[in-house]
């Protein structure tokens, strides 16, 4: 008889969650498609999550925009969709016990100031940890500060299931992070990482630009005693000048016509089709065969890839 092992692996929990700064585009896609596809090919729950605690940069329109492509593109998502704006309290308590611990401290350190720290070789200015035994005198009066917390000598490894082996020295390559801006927003780092905890999140499918953050979140889990989870970080989409699709490069929306662009992104993450040429009847017929075929092990092993010219944006489109 075989032994029967004292508990079950958890079940796969994955998740989308993209900030309501504009419209979806082609890079959004290929993000949400590795993300999908690798939940449902593992009998998984994907989660959507709307990343919108920085409230000024989230336009009322945006979030709907998003849910109405998702769900044109074929995207089924389990469960309510989740928003930070609606989970302050969550992110306020972990700070406390984060302060309680002596692990965070305030700082009332300026952008402006900022500019003088040194840079690290990931290109991020590295904190001189000008707060971090107490606020200078000089600076007392200051109204406005941040929360950033202690990394001490924390080094951190994980294995990432596509880039692979990761380390950084949070000391020499970050310095100690904002968790709380001065403007009483909470960081993208402290959110997330309850996020994924309070949702059961066990597996990250996500851009290779978050991969320098990663480090961040699992010292933040824990420091908070949370779970650490599963990272695949795929190529992010860049245009012809080599910067990232997004909003702020004017990256195109995604179109109506929602097959051939699944397509498109399949493509792009070298994930292998019925035939060369093929373009899906509709889009049930694109996941059919998508979520069956999914292999992770093919997927380009870089943090970047070009897009295809019409998806760049509205200069590239006129091409």
């Amino acid at each position: 008889m075989s032994a029967v092992p004292d508990r079950l692996p958890p079940r796969y929990r994955g998740r989308f969650a993209p900030s309501p700064t504009g419209p979806l585009h082609f890079g959004s896609l290929v993000a949400a498609l590795a993300s999908y596809c690798d939940a449902r090919a593992a009998g998984g729950d994907w989660l959507l999550r709307i990343e919108d605690v920085d409230a000024p940069r989230a336009p009322a329109h945006a979030e709907k925009a998003i849910l109405t492509t998702l769900e044109r593109y074929g995207f089924a998502w389990d469960g309510e969709v989740v928003r930070q704006s609606e989970r302050t309290d969550l992110y306020g308590s972990a700070l406390r016990r984060l302060h309680a611990g002596g692990h965070a401290y305030e700082c009332t350190c300026t952008r402006r100031e900022m500019e003088s720290a040194p840079i690290a070789a990931s290109g991020e200015r590295v904190y001189p940890g000008t707060c971090r035994d107490g606020i200078p005198k000089d600076r007392a009066g200051r109204t406005q500060r941040a929360s950033r917390l202690r990394v001490g000598a924390a080094r951190i490894e994980f294995q990432d299931r596509l880039q692979g082996l990761q380390v950084q020295e949070l000391a020499r390559d970050v310095g100690d992070f904002v968790v709380r801006r001065s403007d009483g927003l909470y960081a993208y780092q402290l959110a997330v990482v309850v996020d994924d905890a309070v949702q059961g999140i066990t597996d990250v499918v996500r851009g290779a630009d978050l991969l320098a953050s990663t480090p961040r979140q699992i010292h933040l889990q824990r420091l908070l005693g949370l779970p650490e989870l599963s990272y695949l970080h795929a190529p992010i989409v860049i245009n012809a000048s080599g910067q990232k699709l997004s909003k702020q490069t004017r990256a195109t929306a995604l179109p109506d016509a929602a097959p051939p662009v699944l397509v498109a992104a399949w493509r792009f993450l070298d994930q292998p089709l019925p035939e060369e040429t093929w373009v899906p009847a509709s889009v049930a017929e694109f996941w059919s065969w998508a979520i069956a075929a999914w292999r992770p092990g093919r997927l380009p092993p870089c943090a970047m890839l070009p897009a295809p010219r019409r998806f760049e944006g509205p200069a590239a489109a006129k091409v």
